[in-house]
């Protein structure tokens, strides 16, 4: 590329159409052929109550929160993103939000009744099912983006297929009319205050799990203005030639960027989840948000208990993730993993990594909730008045 516009391939359309799958599968084959690519989901951008006003859905906040997220990429050093999530059957993709991008929107569809069937196949129920169908066929009314691929009765490989032929040189495409003039988002240190619990821990402890139940039990379900993220899902991003794990810095920036953008739509408090391997990651988070106040809850369990939960998760016993590096994995890889965790875990308890430690082990999700509730005293602020929302961790595949 020539100039300092981001590319961006945004996949999108109705509950249960894949395109959270077909998203990742793109992604992850530019990533390994070693192009400057990052991904992002944004139904995970938009996890906050209340909802604002004026932005039923909160496609709007999404959107804003997506063009921080491409910001952090960018100054990372991406040039190109791929985006998955739900758009405004009736607006639209709020594009104008997001600067300096240029944006190839592909919808993908599905007939009626194997939209039914996977949803069914997914959740269990049919619970869902109706809003997903007046959902699609709004989409398909309107025909909102640049193309659509019809995925009825196709296999994930031959939708990526026909996706990337349908797309080919998205990466490289010139500007159809002049990008946006939404602001730059912010991503450096914020002034934004409040109180953030950030539940940490080695890979399989289960603070992903703890954390979205607080979130919905504690923080929603006591009609808390609050807001979630998972930091893993603002990370798809690292240059082909760095060999570090986790880009600390580059997450901060893009969590200070989307605490500042809950707070201005009403949240009172945030509760993010993801890994940190010493104190040093932590107050980079701390540096990046000086004026909120960040309680590091680190959660602990023994080696076997640890090793159980990554083989499960292997096997898909927790809730689909985009880019989970461990469902469907061969047992000599998760072995591997589980090896690496207790070693993780080990390193982080002689530390003393975090504010406070909490046993995560020998407990049900609502036991170890209640024990970090107890040693943090989280959420620290009054119930708002108004009926909670915005607890949907959708995944859209």
């Amino acid at each position: 590329m020539t100039d300092d516009l981001t590319r961006m391939l945004w996949v999108y359309g109705p509950p249960g159409v894949g395109k959270t799958t077909v998203a990742w599968e793109i992604y992850a084959a530019l990533a390994t052929s070693g192009d400057d690519v990052g991904y992002v989901d944004i139904d995970q951008l938009g996890m906050c109550f209340p909802e604002p006003a004026g932005d039923p859905g909160r496609y709007r906040l999404a959107a804003e929160n997506l063009g921080a997220v491409v910001a952090g990429y960018r100054a990372a050093g991406a040039r190109a993103v791929v985006v998955s999530g739900v758009v405004d059957p009736a607006r639209g993709a709020p594009v104008d939000l997001i600067p300096d991008v240029v944006v190839t929107m592909c919808r993908l569809r599905a007939d009626a009744d194997v939209l039914t069937g996977r949803l069914v196949a997914r959740l269990g129920n049919h619970d869902t099912v109706p809003q997903a169908l007046a959902e699609a066929e709004a989409l398909d009314a309107n025909n909102v983006g640049d193309l659509c691929v019809d995925t009825t009765g196709l296999p994930v490989d031959q939708v990526v297929r026909l996706v990337e032929e349908r797309t080919a040189g998205w990466t490289d495409r010139a500007p159809s009319a002049a990008p946006g003039t939404a602001a730059e988002p912010r991503t450096g240190a914020d002034a934004t205050e409040g109180p953030i619990l950030w539940l940490c821990g080695a890979s399989g402890v289960g603070k992903s799990t703890v954390g979205f139940h607080l979130y919905l039990r504690h923080v929603l379900g006591r009609g808390i203005p609050g807001a979630f993220v998972d930091l893993d899902q603002i990370g798809f991003y690292r240059p082909a030639s760095s060999d570090i794990r986790v880009d600390h810095g580059m997450r901060a920036r893009i969590l200070a960027a989307l605490w500042r953008n809950f707070r201005a739509a009403g949240a009172r408090c945030l509760t993010v989840v993801g890994p940190a391997e010493s104190s040093a990651a932590i107050s980079t988070y701390a540096q990046a948000m000086p004026a909120a106040t960040v309680t590091a809850c680190r959660l602990h369990a023994e080696p076997d208990e640890l090793t159980r939960r990554i083989m499960l998760r292997g096997e898909g016993g927790s809730w689909a993730q985009p880019g989970d590096p461990l469902k469907g994995q061969p047992a000599v890889h998760l072995s591997s993993v589980a090896e690496r965790a207790v070693a993780d875990a080990a390193l982080l308890d002689r530390a003393a990594v975090g504010d406070v430690r909490v046993d995560a082990g020998q407990r049900t999700v609502e036991e170890v909730a209640a024990a970090v509730i107890a040693e943090t005293g989280w959420p620290t602020v009054r119930p708002a008045q108004g009926r909670p929302g915005g607890g949907d961790r959708r995944q859209g595949a």
